[in-house]
C-alpha cells in the first residue's frame, strides 16, 4: 500500500484561470473601507437614521433657544454640540456593535475568518465607515445651526469638528464590546439600553441643571458625560460650560484620560468577546 501510494505522480497545485492577486495589505484596507462604505451608501435608511434625526432633533429642542451665558456663549451653540455628540456616539454604538453582532449571526464574520484578509482589516473598514458618517453628521448639523443664528469663528468650528470626530472612535471598543458579547438578535435592543440612558444621564438631551439631582450626581462617571465636556468646552468658555452643566470646571485632560480608560476598558472586553466567540465557531 505504501508504495502504491508513494509511485502516485504529483498533482502540480495551480492557480484557478480567473484567480487575481489580492495585492498588498494597503490594498486590502482601501478595498475593505470602499465595500463598508458602500453597503451603506445604498441603504437610504441609515442615511436618515444617522445623519437626518440628530439635525431634527436640534431644530426641535436646540434652534429657537436664544439664550447666552454671561461670557457670550450661546446655548444654542452648546445644543448644537450636543445633538452632534448625540449622533455621533449613537453612529460608533450602533456600527460597531448592532452590525457586527448581526454580521456574527449571518455567518459573515465566520467566512472572513477563512480568508487570508486579517481581521484588523475588517475592523479598519468599520472605523472608516464611522469617520465619513460622522464626518457628515458634524457637518449637517453645524450647518444647521448656522443656518439658524450660530456664529462661531472659523477656528471653533474646525475645533469642535475634529473634537466630535475623534471622540466618537472612543466608543467604538463599547460598540464591539457589545458586537461580540451580545446574541445578534438582540444586540440592537442592548445597544438602544445603553445608549439612550447615557445620552440623557450625560445632558445630550437636555442641560445637566435640568435633570434630577442624582442624574448630576452621575454624570461625571459616565464616558458620554466627559465626552460631552469635550464638545462643549471646544464651543465655550469653561466658566459658561460649568453654568451649563451644572459642574464645576475641569481640565480636558481629565476629560481625554476618562475617555481613554474607558476606550482600554472596553478594549479588554471586546477582545475578550472576539476570543470567545472565535473559539465557540471553530468547535
Amino acid at each position: 500500500m505504501n508504495k502504491l501510494i508513494t509511485n502516485q505522480p504529483r498533482t502540480e497545485r495551480r492557480l484557478s484561470p480567473t484567480a487575481r492577486r489580492s495585492g498588498n495589505i494597503l490594498t486590502m484596507v482601501l478595498e475593505q473601507m470602499c465595500s463598508e462604505i458602500f453597503s451603506y451608501w445604498r441603504v437610504p435608511e441609515f442615511l436618515v437614521g444617522t445623519v437626518i434625526i440628530p439635525v431634527i432633533l436640534f431644530l426641535m429642542f436646540g434652534a429657537n433657544v436664544s439664550a447666552v451665558l454671561p461670557e457670550g456663549t450661546a446655548v444654542k451653540a452648546l445644543l448644537m454640540a450636543s445633538f452632534a455628540a448625540y449622533g455621533i456616539v449613537n453612529l460608533a454604538i450602533f456600527t460597531f456593535g448592532g452590525d457586527i453582532a448581526a454580521e456574527r449571526g449571518r455567518g459573515w464574520l465566520r467566512l472572513m475568518r477563512a480568508t487570508p484578509v486579517p481581521a484588523w482589516v475588517y475592523f479598519a473598514g468599520k472605523f472608516a465607515l464611522v469617520a465619513l458618517f460622522g464626518a457628515a453628521i458634524l457637518l449637517v448639523v453645524f450647518v444647521a445651526g448656522y443656518l439658524t443664528g450660530v456664529r462661531l469663528g472659523l477656528e471653533t468650528w474646525a475645533k469642535a469638528f475634529f473634537t466630535l470626530l475623534l471622540g466618537s472612535l472612543s466608543f467604538s471598543t463599547l460598540g464591539f464590546a457589545l458586537g461580540f458579547l451580545a446574541r445578534p438578535r438582540a444586540a440592537s435592543t442592548i445597544a438602544n439600553l445603553v445608549f439612550l440612558p447615557l445620552s440623557f444621564a450625560s445632558g445630550f438631551f437636555f442641560p445637566l441643571n435640568q435633570l434630577p439631582q442624582f442624574l448630576q450626581k452621575l454624570a461625571p462617571y459616565l464616558p458620554t458625560y466627559h465626552f460631552g465636556q469635550l464638545a462643549w468646552g471646544s464651543i465655550g468658555t469653561p466658566s459658561d460650560v460649568a453654568r451649563f452643566t451644572n459642574q464645576p470646571p475641569e481640565s480636558a485632560l481629565g476629560h481625554v484620560l476618562w475617555l481613554l480608560g474607558g476606550f482600554l476598558a472596553f478594549g479588554v472586553l471586546a477582545v475578550w468577546g472576539y476570543r470567545r466567540d472565535r473559539g465557540e465557531q471553530l468547535r
